[in-house]
């Protein structure tokens, strides 16, 4: 166990899933054209890996993505990212829906722990691996024939955190193999999520340590995070999985997602960022992002939600108030050094007052 020594000294790659797992987790899902005004949203703020839906599952994502590639309204440094199943008739319908791409990430998954495998398949390990190799076939001969995109391939065995080691790491090398054009310059996408939040975060950070020493192609792959916050943990587990090794992060603006949400991407970047790190994601307008996000979700930012929510900045004890009074007479104008106040509001967009 190496990674509680280290620290995160560069940002992830950072890849938003607001348009999927977000909104497949919402009572009223958007319509697309409230889905495209936060695809542009995410791109303003800095997103340059969007996932854009799950077109094989229904029409409505299938015509989203249809219309971000037919009226040209994808940015030409941002790819999109599909998710589909690993079927046969699912990933051809996938492929359909991103005819004529420029540029995109195909996401294949599969539920890997034993507990899915015995009681949702009915299908040993061996069974599930021999699956799964199939769809990667399938989607390797796919593109190739979309030889003018670029395609760019993740797999995720869900519920990694809930599934043998020694499988996922088997089955990871199985796709790998099987796709074949893997290089340092056009990586694997590797997203071993948390599917459902049952451990500490650093029993996710062992996890991941353990997943990136022991994949024999490490330097062509990109080791991706995707957690869920049952446990109210999600934010922790990624800060010591990104110590741990890995290179990306899923998630969603303020936690949208299945139950209790998916790690919350405005917290996680804002807490690097005010380690000082630069993370390529603007937040300067955040009380406008959070408006924004509420009128196209329907789902309001709670008052007490760490930097976005109304109250996050605001003291009611008589003692703060006065500690915050003393600490902004005395401060120094090149440094924010406030007692109950860990940051500049003004790097969000706020004010002090």
């Amino acid at each position: 166990r190496q990674w509680p020594s280290r620290e995160i000294t560069e940002r992830p790659i950072w890849c938003s899933v607001d348009l999927r797992d977000g909104d497949q987790a919402l009572p009223k899902p958007m319509n697309p054209e409230q889905k495209q005004e936060y695809f542009q949203l995410l791109t303003k703020i800095g997103f340059r890996e969007i996932e854009v839906g799950f077109p094989s599952a229904g029409r409505d994502d299938f015509e989203f993505t249809r219309a971000l590639v037919e009226e040209n309204l994808i940015p030409e440094n941002v790819f999109i990212m599909v998710l589909t199943q690993c079927r046969e008739h699912l990933i051809e319908k996938t492929f359909e829906a991103i005819r004529g791409v420029s540029r995109t990430i195909f996401h294949a998954y599969c539920a890997t722990s034993d507990l899915h495998m015995r009681n949702v398949f009915g299908m040993t390990g061996a069974q599930t691996l021999e699956m799964v190799v199939r769809a990667i076939q399938q989607i390797r001969e796919r593109a190739d024939i979309m030889s003018e995109s670029d395609i760019r391939l993740e797999f995720s065995p869900e519920e990694f955190t809930d599934t043998d080691p020694s499988f996922a790491l088997e089955i990871c090398e199985a796709v790998f193999e099987t796709w074949g054009t893997a290089t340092a310059e056009k990586p694997l996408i590797l997203n071993l999520p948390a599917t459902v939040e049952r451990r500490t975060p650093d029993g996710y950070a062992d996890l991941i340590e353990m997943f990136c020493a022991n994949f024999p192609e490490r330097e062509k792959t990109i080791v991706s995070l995707h957690a869920h916050n049952d446990q109210g943990m999600a934010v922790a587990a990624v800060e010591l999985a990104l110590r741990a090794g890995a290179d990306r992060v899923e998630g969603t603006l303020f936690g949208h997602g299945e139950r209790t949400g998916n790690v919350d991407l405005v917290t996680l970047a804002l807490n690097l960022q005010f380690q000082g790190i630069e993370t390529g994601l603007d937040f300067k307008n955040l009380p406008e992002i959070a408006e924004t996000v509420e009128r196209l979700t329907g789902m309001p930012v709670p008052a007490r939600l760490p930097y976005a929510g109304e109250l996050a900045t605001t003291a009611f004890s008589g003692s703060h108030q006065d500690a915050i009074r003393k600490g902004m007479n005395q401060r120094a104008e090149d440094a924010w050094q406030v007692p109950y106040v860990h940051f500049d509001p003004r790097e969000i967009g706020r004010t002090f007052e």
